[in-house]
């Protein structure tokens, strides 16, 4: 996102009552709120700002996935200061669109709020009606079984206003975005099911699951079937997903992190071959296992040869 938006905070005057500075470190949260809904509305008014002005829905899209990401970076970090600014990125988002919708006609921020507020109410009974929760699955349980009702209530409005049938098949899996990141889909699509007991009774059933799908993948192998591979190695990948689920661990989270170790591992790698006056690209395979070698001890970590001499994972 431009620095403009990033910094905006600098730029805007701070409030004056009676020719002296308001302390706003004494303001209200609804109050900080109001303000920054006013910042982004000035920002789209026609003498504001001309990226602000352009954008629309589509185009912050990238935005809303780029600052969502952020936030999960820097609640890693346990940098407080910068959890707290990105946090306040993403809300900034949700201020943007809802400042598009209004000009637009759609709705309002407030009534974004409202939306939520009233749906969090109403997903609690067991907090704020009559109804009873002993633990956090029947929590989920409930969770489930009021969403599905809110989307066959959802439905029967949008039939009667349009005239058309209300359609008869309701899914517990409605609601699962199909944009999501696969892992992603995979871990809302299964977490749905097992909220209703559709899951293994331990993790034991998961590993024997994968092991399955392994040897499945290496028969597809042989048999040189890539449609057939490319099926095998979706149905393990999925299998890693409920896996994580399985220990509540995000898989999306997970395969981050991966990502980042192997990043940081290889460039360490690429350190090693300079310091040698040598580039990495150029060594033998054989050295650039010593390499990893000596990357992975200098991480704690032991080094596991494999067949073939390639690391056994990044």
């Amino acid at each position: 996102m431009p620095t403009h938006q990033k910094h905006q905070k600098q730029k805007t005057r701070k409030p004056r009552r009676n020719g002296k500075p308001v302390k706003q470190k004494h303001l209200t949260p609804g109050q900080w709120f109001e303000k920054l809904v006013d910042v982004q509305a000035r920002l789209r008014a026609p003498n504001g700002c001309p990226w602000d002005r352009e954008q629309t829905h589509q185009s912050l899209g990238t935005y809303l996935i780029e600052e969502a990401y952020e936030v999960l970076e820097a609640l890693e970090s346990r940098n407080d200061a910068k959890f707290a600014e990105e946090l306040g990125d993403l809300l900034l988002q949700v201020v943007f669109h809802s400042q598009i919708a209004r000009e637009e006609g759609r709705f309002t921020v407030a009534e974004v709020i409202r939306e939520i507020h009233d749906k969090m109410i109403r997903r609690h009974p067991h907090v704020f009606g009559k109804a009873q929760a002993k633990d956090s699955v029947e929590v989920l349980r409930n969770w489930e079984q009021i969403k599905a009702e809110e989307r066959r209530s959802s439905d029967r409005k949008a039939a009667s206003k349009t005239g058309a049938g209300v359609p008869q098949e309701v899914s517990l899996l409605d609601g699962v975005s199909r944009v999501l990141p696969a892992t992603l889909e995979g871990f809302q699509l299964t977490r749905r099911a097992s909220r209703i007991g559709f899951d293994w009774e331990d993790i034991g059933g998961v590993f024997e699951k994968m092991r399955e799908e392994t040897e499945e993948l290496k028969n597809a192998v042989k048999e040189q079937d890539h449609l057939k591979m490319e099926e095998e190695v979706g149905d393990l990948l999925f299998s890693a997903v409920n896996l994580s689920r399985f220990l509540k661990i995000d898989p999306e989270i997970a395969l981050k992190k991966a990502n980042a170790k192997f990043s940081r591992r290889f460039r360490a790698m690429e350190r090693l071959a300079l310091r040698d006056g040598r580039e990495f690209k150029n060594l033998p395979r054989e050295q650039m296992e010593v390499f990893w070698d000596q990357t992975k001890k200098s991480e704690g970590k032991p080094y596991l040869p494999v067949m073939g001499g390639a690391p056994t994972k990044p």
